[in-house]
């Protein structure tokens, strides 16, 4: 019998489960060589682009993958990723946060926005929402709300993140400080039930604690990719008070487990 290539899994004989383990952990492997694409995936494992998707939807909700628009990569612990790297992770996964988020704002709102793809995709929905003042440590929802009429747009002063475009800093407190907000968005890089909302840095956990510290409801967008255990620098505790919206895919025992921390948890339809 031929040997299986590299990256493919050797499936004769197993049992079911036994086979679907084997061929998650050959598409691991290959995501790890760089190969993301759903049809090529398939070709090389054996099975149908359909299946593909499924297990790609078992590894994200494993943590092991993060999606990507049209295929997937691997999750081996944190790392932050550029802004333009993240704007083509889950995409359908933050369109539904965002459609869900944007039905929270009540009709002439002071928001504040957070910075990052998710909150970018939030932006978009409110670009159509008519009269709104949002403030934003968001360079590129700045820039995008600058554009609509009807929204008068405050973009928090203070020190750019290289990889984010998100703004931190004194400057961004003392902003903060003089304002206040209806409903305040807040993204993450994780989101942990125990831990809290994890930032590589300290900066960008204190900005979004002050931002929190002015608004009537907080709401924390993360899709479930986000969600669970990981090395970050800096946390937040997260707020009962707070309430958390995800997608679909989130698994129910992870909705669980922030509902029993106190948290209200909105599940997007979609994504």
């Amino acid at each position: 019998m031929a040997e299986p290539a590299q990256g493919e899994a050797d499936v004769s004989g197993a049992t079911p489960r036994r086979a679907t383990r084997a061929r998650h952990d050959a598409l691991v492997v290959l995501l790890r060589e760089g190969v993301d694409s759903v049809e090529t995936l398939a070709e090389r494992v054996g099975v149908s682009p359909s299946t593909v998707r499924r297990d790609l939807t078992s590894l994200q909700r494993e943590g092991r993958i993060a999606r990507t628009y049209g295929g997937a990569m691997v999750r081996d612990g944190f790392h932050e990723r550029s802004f333009s790297e993240s704007s083509l992770i889950d995409r359908q996964a933050k369109a539904s946060i965002a459609a869900t988020a944007a039905e929270l704002v009540p009709s002439g709102a002071t928001v504040f926005l957070d910075a990052g793809t998710t909150c970018l995709a939030l932006a978009r929905v409110l670009a159509e929402r008519g009269r709104l003042k949002v403030a934003t440590r968001g360079l590129e929802a700045a820039l995008l709300l600058t554009r609509v009429p009807d929204v008068e747009v405050v973009l928090v002063g203070g020190h750019v993140q290289p990889l984010s475009h998100g703004v931190v800093g004194p400057l961004a407190a003392m902003v903060l400080d003089r304002l206040a907000f209806d409903v305040a968005f807040l993204g993450a890089d994780v989101v942990d039930p125990v831990k809290g909302l994890g930032e590589p840095t300290v900066d960008e956990t204190y900005v979004k604690e002050r931002a929190a510290g002015r608004a009537t409801d907080v709401y924390l967008l993360a899709d479930a990719s986000k969600l669970g255990p990981a090395q970050v620098n800096a946390w937040i505790p997260l707020d009962p008070a707070w309430t958390l919206v995800t997608d679909a895919s989130t698994a129910p025992d992870t909705v669980s487990a922030f509902e029993a921390r106190g948290m209200r948890v909105l599940v997007a339809s979609g994504g």
